[in-house]
This record gives C-alpha cells, structure tokens and sequence, in this order.
C-alpha cells in the first residue's frame, strides 16, 4: 500500500524523464494528480447516429459507403468523400491526405466516423474525423462507455492521456486515498467513487447534466476543492495575524485639520470605510482590508485619512500604483493634502536615475519621508523603510501575489518575549474594479471588506450611447463642438486582439487623421511605448487644458482623474470586457458637467458583443456590471491573468458553483474548528506547492 501522493508518474509504465517534463506543465508530477486529472467534458461514441438527424456544432458517430471520393482544388487542396447510409448523405473532408490514405478511400468502402459536424457549402460536412474502415464479414463493437476528453499540453495527445489516467486509476484503492472531509459532508459519493465515476461515466448518465457541473459525483469533488481553497486562504490570514503589527491610535486633531483644508466633504459611504479602516488599525495585529468603490467614488482620499493615521503615530506609509501615470498622479494629490501639513513626500519610480534616486531612498530609509508613493519600484530590494506601519495597494489586481507579499515583507524587525518576530505593515487593498460577491467569497477569504457605495454629492449619471462605426463622422463633429465649449475629450483606441505595437500604429494614425480633420483642436498622443517622464507630460498638458482632445490606447484605463474632461470615444468597444469597458468610462464625470461616452463598434455583433454593450448602455453601477462581467467571461478573464495565476481549479467553476458557496464557508470553518488535522493535507491534495501564494 501506497501514498499516491508521494509516488511518481515515472513509476507508471512508458512515463520515462521527458514525458514527466510534459506532464509537469499540466501540474501532474504524481500518480495523484493524474486521478484528480478530471475531464473537460465526454463524447459520445457508445451509438450509430443516421446520417440524416445529425445536426451542426455536435459531435457523432456515423456509418455508411463512399459514394463520391475525389481531390477538390479550392482556396486549399482537399480530399472529399461522399458518405451515404439509408437516411441520407454527408461530406468528410481531408485537407491534409496521403497518397495511401487516397487509395483507401475509394467508391464503394465503408467506413465508420467520429467528429464534429458542421454546416458547409455542400450540407453537413466532417472536418478529418476518427475513422476506420469496416467489413460486413469483421463487425467492430461500438463503446460500452463515454469517452472523456482531458486537459493537454504540448506533445501529450488525448489518446496518451487517457491510457496514463487509466494507469493511475488502476492504483487507486481504499488505502491510497484517503477521505479528507468529514462523514456528514461527504453525502452521496465517497472520493473514490466519485473518481472512478468522473473518469468513466456509465453510459446511462445524462451527459448534459455532466456538462453542466450538477452532478453528484461532480459536486462532492467541486465540493472538496472549493473547500481547501477556503482553508488556503484562512490559514494565510492566520499566518499573517500571528505576526505583530503596531497599534495605530486615531489622532483626531490631525485628522479634523486634514479634513478642514479640503474643499469638498466625505460622503457617509467615506466616512464609514475610513471608520472601518482606522478601528482595524488600532489593532496590534495586521489589518487586511480590501476597499473597494465604483470609479470616481473616491478611494483615494478614504485611503489618505488612513495615511494620515499612521504618520501620526510616527509610522511610514507605502502607496503602490501599477503604472507611472497613476503613481504620478497619487503624488500630486498628496502633495497637495499633505505638505500644508508638514509631511514629506518620497516618490519612487523605475524613471529615477543616479542621484535623485539615492535621495529618495535615504528619505525613505532615514524615516524623514513619511509618505512613500511609487510603482513596482517599492518592493526593490533596495528600498529599506526605516519603520513602515501601512501599506497600500492601489488597482491590486494589476499586480501579480508575488509583488504585494514582496511589499507586505518589507516591514521591521522586532523583539517580542526574546524572540526576533517580523513585524508586519498593515495593508489595504484598493480596487476600481468592483470585485464579484462569488469572486468575493472565494478569493478574499483571507480579507476584510470595505465598500464605497456612492458617489461623490454633485455627480451625474455618465451618458451612454452605442453607436456603428460607420457614423464616425457624426461622432467628430460632436467631439468638436465639446471641445470649443470648453470641454475636453478622450478618443480611446482599443486593438486588444492585436499586438500592443499594431495598436500604437492604429492610435498614431488616427491622432494624425483627427488632426487634419480637427485643425482648430490641440490634440495630445500618450500610449504605452513612450517614455515615463513623456506620458507624465502629457497627461500634465491635458490636465492644464493646453491638449483639447486626447487620442490615447488603453493605458489611460485606471487612475487618470481630468474633472473638465466630459467626452470619452472608445474604438472597437465590441472587442473588451464589461470591466475594461467600465473603468474607460470613468476617465470621464469627474466633475459637476453632464458626461458622455460613446462606444463604437464594427458590425456585426457577437451575441456577447451585443450583451456588453447593452449592459453598459444600461447601467453606470460598477457592481452590476462586475456580475455581468463574471457571467459572460469567467474569472480569469474578469480578474486578470496575474491575478489568477494560482487559481487552478481541477473542477469547480466559480461563477458555475456560486450557489456553493455559503455551504463551503461554513464547511470551512467547521474544518478548523473540529478537524483541524484534516486541514493541511486538504490544502496539499488540492493545491500543493501554489498554497503559498493563493492570496496575499
């Protein structure tokens, strides 16, 4: 009997080191994570389909006689063979043949196929199906089960990975794999029957309902993951709460004369994150807090109060952004709340060179910059706070985990009961981005959560219009005449399906069209390819009103604040996200103007397409239009690739099994509070080596 945990795919028969290689990049390196190497979904090849039901987009198994079979010269060379049984005719087509494979497939031989049907110009065509030639005199037995279609990788077909499941499946025993969660949760199927089942499914099983994740089976292992992920995340915050944090009292007199200098005042939705926030602070333990409000809803000011919290108790706070022209912009604003208070600035970025660099990390380093705001530049190893109490990260899903624990390591040393203790920052997490309550539930476990659910008093509904591309010029004269009111103008080019260069052409281009067409309007260029200091340029012009219109790529997506700016352009909007869609949005209605966005699109629209841009011509709340997002996209798509780095999900789905999800928090918690021996190998079977960094 063995651990099939610890046992190698090696030691199966025909793994030799440079299949092991392959295998390793779908996260297999044991024989246990080759049983919970599940199927993507089946296909039926347990029955002969009549030629005349077969219907496009599904996959089946066919018989019949080659009427037909000849070499067609079209746009490419193919083999065609008409195949015929007593209900009607279909066409199977090679584009890549053999002279041998020619011979074959002549008038008169019979053949049996698989593959998926689709509509041609001809009828119903199979595309290089399965295949086998059969004889009266030689019947061949159809399947006696679904066959599953597995997760691959380079160099690893669909016939090898299921030889090496089968392999593995033969290992599997009572005694080799253990049940991990308790009786009472376990219900309907045990592990192993629910493997065994997963892996090869009876064909009396209702295929849609498979394809649907509401099987049993499938529910008892979706059940079990999104478990460990749970845990995952409870521990980490466990980990990081043992950990000492200094209490940060509130000093109401800072904070009344911070407030007194502004010209405008918190909304309630402020006030009571910013309350949240400080009584977290005022904890000898990490506070993890993640606030999150719709674009323009004022994050920044709730996260300065915190700031100020902290440098008043003598502390240093860290504010990272993910782009030069979002920290460039952090440190404008708290320049101008906090230097009337006396408090000094450091700004860090990748642009600081030689001695202005060493200046800055002194100021950092002697204590006498409270203040730190930079980019990625702030986890360097170089940067040495001299006594950090708060870190903030700014547009958090723009980071990958790695980062923001590189940052939250940064804090000091000290002694607690003779015992050297890393003293930890505490953090909050800001995001524009309005995180799905399933996302929510599953991914920030480990957080606490702040939301700001107004906006500031005095803004307006941003006004949204759909419009063809084809009426472009309607949409210049209408940026025209905003500009010569006085107003101020984005036109966003998007070529997301392209390379960033191709986009950059396309954004020069049509900054050189709207110049000849424009001839009275100062237009401004910024996308990705320029300089740091040159984007800070010209995002300084445009917000000193000498740039009229500006043509820019996606790279104004976050943080970009220009209150006279009323009118944002979106190029091929049909081409991103909801989310992505959302925050260009909000470059705009930042001031007490009515606003306006128009989104145009090349017809013809995707049924998605259609759905996206309904939804944003419907809603301005940031919320709704996280869940549509989720709906139509996924999580991976919603929340970025950094961000999902280490979500790999065997089976669940998290916007499939939301409904779950209030079962697996208190199943999670029931796990720590009466079997907590259980915990560390649910995480190590699910997650393994990734637990590290599910969640920072």
């Amino acid at each position: 009997m063995q651990n099939l945990h610890k046992v190698s795919v090696q030691n199966l028969r025909g793994v030799g080191p440079q299949l092991a290689e392959k295998l390793k990049k779908l996260r297999i390196e044991t024989i246990q994570d080759l049983v919970f190497h599940l199927p993507l979904r089946y296909v039926d090849k347990t029955k002969i389909s009549p030629i005349g039901s077969l219907q496009p987009l599904t996959s089946a198994v066919i018989e019949g006689t080659i009427k037909a079979c000849d070499v067609v010269f079209g746009r490419r060379r193919s083999l065609v063979c008409k195949l015929q049984d007593n209900t009607g005719i279909v066409t199977v087509r090679f584009y890549h043949f053999t002279w041998s494979q020619q011979r074959k497939l002549r008038i008169g031989t019979k053949l049996r196929c698989f593959g998926e049907i689709r509509r041609g110009s001809s009828g119903s065509e199979l595309y290089h199906p399965e295949y086998t030639v059969i004889s009266d005199d030689f019947p061949i037995a159809l399947d006696d089960k679904f066959t599953p279609v597995y997760p691959t990788g380079d160099g690893i077909t669909q016939t090898r990975i299921r030889r090496l499941c089968a392999l593995a499946l033969a290992e599997l025993d009572n005694n080799s794999l253990i049940e991990l969660l308790p009786s009472y949760a376990v219900k309907e199927y045990s592990l192993i029957t629910a493997l065994k089942f997963l892996h090869n499914p009876p064909v009396t099983t209702e295929l849609h309902i498979l394809a649907t994740g509401r099987h049993l089976a499938q529910r008892r292992l979706i059940c079990e993951e999104l478990v460990s992920h749970q845990l995952s995340l409870l521990q980490l915050r466990q980990k990081i709460q043992r950990h000492p944090a200094t209490s940060l009292v509130e000093k109401l007199e800072q904070r009344d004369k911070f407030l007194a200098q502004l010209s405008f005042k918190l909304t309630p939705a402020q006030l009571k994150a910013s309350a949240e926030i400080s009584h977290d602070m005022t904890k000898p333990t990490p506070m993890l807090r993640l606030l999150q409000g719709d674009v323009g809803s004022g994050k920044t000011i709730v996260s300065a109060l915190a700031a100020l919290q902290a440098i008043a108790n003598g502390q240093q706070t860290a504010l990272m952004a993910p782009t030069e022209l979002l920290s460039a912009q952090h440190r404008l604003n708290f320049e101008n709340w906090f230097k009337p208070l006396g408090i000094k600035i450091a700004w860090l970025s990748g642009k600081l060179k030689g001695k202005a660099r060493d200046y800055q990390l002194n100021s950092i380093a002697d204590g006498s910059a409270k203040m730190v705001i930079g980019t990625h530049a702030l986890f360097q190893e170089k940067v040495k706070f001299f006594s950090l109490g708060l870190s903030i990260i700014d547009e958090q899903h723009r980071f990958g985990v790695h980062q923001r624990l590189a940052l939250n390591k940064k804090g000091v040393s000290s002694d607690v009961t003779g015992q050297t203790l890393k003293q930890l920052p505490h953090q909050l997490i800001m995001t524009a981005t309005p995180i799905p309550r399933t996302l929510a539930m599953s991914l920030y476990t480990n957080l606490d959560f702040s939301v700001i659910d107004e906006l500031p008093i005095g803004r307006k509904r941003i006004e949204t219009t759909v419009v063809d591309s084809s009426r472009r010029a309607e949409v210049i004269k209408r940026v025209a005449a905003a500009c010569v009111s006085g107003r101020q103008a984005y036109w966003v080019c998007t070529l997301i399906e392209e390379s960033e260069s191709i986009a950059i052409q396309a954004a020069e281009v049509i900054a050189n069209e709207l110049k000849l067409l424009l001839p009275g309007l100062d237009i401004g260029l910024v996308h990705g390819r320029l300089k740091a200091d040159e984007k800070i340029n010209v995002m300084n012009n445009f917000r000193d009103k000498k740039i009229n219109l500006l043509v820019a790529t996606t790279v104004i997506e976050v943080g970009v604040d220009i209150p006279n700016a009323s009118l944002i352009i979106v190029e091929n909007s049909e081409r991103l996200g909801l989310s992505q869609l959302h925050q260009l949005r909000g470059r705009v209605g930042r001031g007490a103007d009515q606003s306006h966005c128009v989104l145009l699109y090349n017809a013809p629209l995707s049924h998605a397409g259609k759905e996206r841009l309904r939804m944003m011509r419907n809603t301005n709340d940031g919320f709704k239009i996280a869940e549509k997002d989720l709906e139509l996209r996924g999580p991976g798509e919603v929340l970025g690739v950094r961000q999902t780095g280490s979500m790999h999900f065997r089976i669940a789905d998290l916007s499939r099994d939301a409904y779950l999800m209030s079962e697996i928090k208190v199943l999670a918690d029931q796990l720590i509070d009466n079997n907590p021996e259980l915990v560390e190998h649910l995480i190590e079977r699910w997650i393994g080596k990734s637990q590290e960094y599910v969640q920072a």
